[in-house]
């Protein structure tokens, strides 16, 4: 049975230092985003998806980025894959996690492919990976640093160079091997609309968005205020995206839990947020309309889908939910929804709960969760039991359909 290459629908890029100084207007000065080497005493993984930092002349060297003249993103080795770490002797790459941990560093120390393009095509290569749609690092998973910022205009041009880097410098000369997945401005909906619409019409057909806005103290999906948005997206077949985190708050128990309570937890913002579009009633408004949910695995969604029917089905007395929502909330998830997996051996093998036409594969290259060099390896015990027809749609064909991607 032959595996066929590989699209993954989460990965990572890490930004050239240069990306905005040499695309932002100059007016902005040193608020322009930007690297620094600094020496970093500690890093520290926030309940906001973030990273706290603390700077001492005794620290480890380490490359920062700044905005608003703020040091506000520490590179850390949990998230880059480091030179040290891989080994192509022979001929062959070997990878060890040893040492990928919250240490800081720099770009002299990163794997080539974590932010240069040809050196990420060859990865890409290595892995039996032929396409990757590459999430933001410096901004976030769905841009939500220039949301946060104090200058918006700043913020706006910052967007928008972040954009035309991606479309024009990382993907285009890349062969279709990258992806473009661009941001918009989340501050107001109708500059993200417009943003949305001068990216899909040079091509793009992916946007990242946050799970769950309101925890970014943005209007929910059920206000109607992103409507314009979302009347963009399916006018010109275009996948929102959300990866975990891209709400801003990580599922936690209590302040003093450990951060793998968190990490274990991480899927129950993509359940929360499959939820909130299901009974939102978007998908009758918006019929055409695609959403993805990236790196929160697939073991949950046959319970998901099973609870949302009992609950339409159940609670309609009081909740006339059914005046919104006509028909069974998973319907929508089969004609509107993709989610993915990286390694998921009990929902492959629940599979046929919620079949396989709405499931993609990822690498997660950089992260700590990635499969990389070995995808394809992983990708072929994962799905061994499958047919070749269901092997072919989650790792490849369900991705290209998503992405109205030109490819075979």
């Amino acid at each position: 049975m032959t595996t066929p290459k590989i699209i993954s629908v989460d990965d990572h890029v890490i930004e050239p230092p240069d990306l905005w100084t040499a695309r932002v207007p100059s007016r902005f000065g040193r608020a322009v985003p930007r690297v620094e080497r600094q020496k970093i005493a500690g890093i520290a993984m926030r309940p906001d998806a973030a990273f706290g930092m603390r700077f001492d002349d005794d620290g480890q060297w380490g490359d920062v980025w700044f905005y608003e003249d703020q040091p506000l993103y520490p590179h850390s080795r949990n998230t880059i894959i480091p030179k040290t770490a891989v080994d192509e002797a022979g001929g062959r790459i070997r990878f060890s996690m040893e040492g990928m941990d919250l240490s800081p560093i720099t770009y002299d120390e990163m794997l080539p492919a974590c932010y240069d393009r040809s050196a990420r095509v060859a990865a890409l290569d290595a892995a039996w990976v032929d396409g990757s749609l590459c999430f933001p690092t410096m901004p976030r998973f769905c841009g939500q640093t220039f949301y946060e910022g104090a200058d918006k205009d700043l913020g706006l041009a910052c967007v928008r160079a972040y954009n035309d880097w991606m479309v024009e410098d990382w993907c285009r000369p890349s062969g279709g091997r990258l992806i473009p997945l661009v941001i918009v401005p989340l501050w107001d909906v109708e500059l993200a609309a417009a943003e949305m619409r001068r990216n899909a019409d040079r091509g793009v057909h992916a946007v990242a968005f946050s799970e769950i806005p309101p925890r970014l103290g943005l209007p929910s999906i059920h206000s109607g205020y992103w409507d314009p948005f979302f009347a963009i997206c399916e006018e010109a077949r275009v996948t929102i995206n959300m990866h975990i985190g891209s709400s801003s708050k990580m599922p936690v128990t209590s302040a003093d839990a450990p951060s793998a309570v968190t990490g274990a937890l991480s899927f129950v913002n993509s359940l929360a947020s499959l939820d909130d579009y299901l009974f939102s009633g978007v998908f009758q408004r918006y019929p055409g309309l695609r959403v993805s949910y990236s790196e929160g695995g697939i073991g949950w969604v046959p319970y998901a889908l099973e609870k949302a029917d009992d609950f339409w089905g159940q609670h309609d007395n009081w909740t006339k939910i059914k005046e919104t929502v006509p028909e069974p909330p998973s319907t929508y998830f089969f004609t509107n929804v993709y989610v993915c997996t990286i390694r998921d051996p009990f929902g492959i093998e629940n599979i046929d709960r919620i079949g396989d036409r709405n499931i993609t594969f990822e690498c997660d290259f950089p992260h700590t969760d990635t499969t990389w060099p070995d995808t394809r390896a992983y990708a072929e015990d994962e799905l061994r039991g499958l047919s070749e027809e269901a092997r072919y749609r989650i790792l490849r064909g369900n991705a290209i359909d998503m992405l109205s991607l030109d490819m075979g």
